[in-house]
């Protein structure tokens, strides 16, 4: 792989092209600025880069205060809207349809269309060149309930966040793995059915209508078959000489009974067994 070698610009990517709410209730503003992240876990410092000429520059630093709103796809046209127009020419809550709703530790509001909100107290602002770094500690973390799942954590694939890289918006992928993946234990997979056991259930089902069920376990094809329909049970019936069945008979018991004793005294070409001594009868050899 050759790579080309060129000079220092912004290509740190994919960034959050967060919605950085300002100002109060009254007097609300928002821009849009994917400069912003985590500083600190303990205690939680983040930080957002504003431009000094910018209206949001001055509400801050007058307020001390301002919320980090992490937006959805949904709202990608908002987004870049509110990024190219001033708050100081428009109101961009009334152009964009964002709505607002007073934040739990700040005076700014929180957007009511993002699905995380995290409220923000400055703590020192930095100057660099073209931008001022606010350097804030984060004061509280307000998610939408719908995106949490039943382990109370955020959903970042349900929620569908936005992302920004190098003058683009992009929705998130799904996902491919999670904090520690490649060092955690394996699970053991099951082995994979052998040949001979397919065999042997073909064997065992070959007079039976069989279904057969293919899927991936852990990353192993199995495939089962299994009967379609439950094989029906042989009924027989035990023939007698010179009657039908007991349960047919239209004589009833009478019938059965003389019907059972010529069974056990007469062949089948209809000769008589000859009586033994102890009152059992045996069949006449045949002569040949």
């Amino acid at each position: 792989m050759t790579k080309q070698s060129w000079k220092p610009g912004t290509m740190l990517s994919p960034l959050p092209p967060a919605l950085i709410s300002s100002g109060d209730m009254e007097n609300p503003n928002v821009m849009t600025a994917a400069w912003t992240g985590i500083i600190c876990s303990d205690p939680v410092i983040t930080y957002v880069s504003v431009r000094p000429s910018r209206y949001t520059h001055e509400l801050i630093s007058k307020n001390k205060e301002f919320v980090i709103n992490l937006p959805t796809w949904k709202e990608a046209e908002a987004v870049d809207m509110v990024g190219v127009k001033s708050g100081r020419d428009l109101d961009k809550f009334a152009a964009t349809g964002l709505a607002t709703e007073p934040s739990t530790q700040v005076k700014a509001p929180q957007i009511v269309q993002c699905p995380v909100s995290i409220e923000c107290k400055v703590m020192e602002v930095r100057p660099f060149g073209t931008h001022d770094m606010f350097l804030a500690e984060v004061v509280a973390v307000n998610v939408d309930e719908q995106y949490i799942d039943e382990n109370g954590a955020l959903d970042l694939e349900k929620a569908g966040l936005l992302a920004y890289a190098h003058g683009f918006y992009y929705t998130l992928g799904r996902k491919i793995g999670k904090f520690g993946f490649s060092v955690e234990k394996k699970k053991k997979q099951p082995a994979a059915p052998k040949a001979s056991t397919i065999i042997k259930a073909d064997k065992k089902f070959a007079k039976v209508r069989t279904m057969e069920e293919t899927f991936v376990e852990n990353g192993v094809e199995v495939v089962t078959r299994k009967p379609k329909f439950k094989k029906p049970e042989r009924k027989t019936e035990r023939r007698l000489t010179g009657a039908r069945s007991p349960e047919k008979h239209p004589a009833g018991d009478k019938a059965r009974k003389f019907a059972d004793k010529r069974r056990k005294t007469t062949s089948y070409e209809g000769k008589p067994y000859k009586k033994r001594s102890d009152g059992s009868f045996k069949r006449k050899e045949r002569k040949l």
